[in-house]
C-alpha cells in the first residue's frame, strides 16, 4: 500500500466535474479520482478548516463510529474494475479489526477529518496513476504503458482527458482566498 494525501480538488471548467487528486507521499505520482459536487465541497471544506453550519454526513459518521467505542484507523483505495475505484474504512473496536466498504469520496471525506492514512493498492497506482508535470499536465510515465498493464475494458483516457482540461491557475486561485 502506498500512503497519499489530498493534494487537490479540482473543478474542470468545462465539464464542471470534479476530481480529488491524491498524491503519494514519497513519490512524484498523483491519483485522480472523480467525485460528486457534494463529495468534493466536503472534503474542501475540511482542508480549509471550514465549519459547516449543521453537521455534514462525515462529522455523523465520524460520531457515530466514536461514540459506539471505535477507532478509524485508515481508509484504503482498494481496486479500480471498469473505471469504478473502490475503497475500505478500516475500524478499530476494541481491537477487533473492521473494514466498512466504502465508495472513495466518501473514504476520503471521513479520513481527513479524522486525520488518518488514505492508503492507495500499488495496482490501483499502476493503473490509473499519473505523474504531472510542474504545469500540472500528465507528462510521461517512467515507462511505457503496453495494453496487458491495464486490464481490457480499462479506459483511462477519460482521467487524462479531465485533468488536461482543468484550469489549475484558477483553482490556485481559489485555494488561497
Amino acid at each position: 500500500m502506498i500512503e497519499t494525501v489530498v493534494e487537490s480538488i479540482r473543478v474542470s471548467l468545462v465539464t464542471q466535474h470534479r476530481v480529488v487528486i491524491l498524491k503519494e507521499v514519497t513519490g512524484e505520482r498523483h491519483l485522480p479520482i472523480w467525485i460528486g459536487p457534494f463529495e468534493a465541497e466536503a472534503i474542501a471544506m475540511e482542508l480549509q478548516s471550514m465549519v459547516s453550519a449543521r453537521p455534514l454526513p462525515y462529522d455523523l459518521m465520524k460520531s457515530i463510529v466514536g461514540e459506539m467505542g471505535g477507532v478509524i484507523q485508515q481508509v484504503l483505495v482498494t481496486d479500480l474494475a471498469q473505471d469504478v475505484f473502490y475503497a475500505r474504512i478500516i475500524i478499530d473496536q476494541d481491537g477487533k479489526r473492521i473494514e466498512i466498504d466504502s465508495r472513495p469520496s466518501d473514504a476520503i471525506a471521513l479520513a481527513v477529518r479524522v486525520k488518518v492514512p488514505i492508503l492507495v493498492d500499488e495496482g490501483v497506482m499502476e493503473k490509473a496513476g499519473v505523474t504531472l508535470d510542474p504545469e500540472g499536465e500528465e507528462s510521461s510515465p517512467d515507462r511505457e504503458r503496453t495494453s496487458e498493464d491495464v486490464p481490457a475494458g480499462t479506459d483511462l483516457s477519460v482521467f487524462r482527458d479531465f485533468i488536461n482540461s482543468l484550469d489549475f491557475e484558477d483553482f490556485e486561485k481559489r485555494r488561497d482566498n
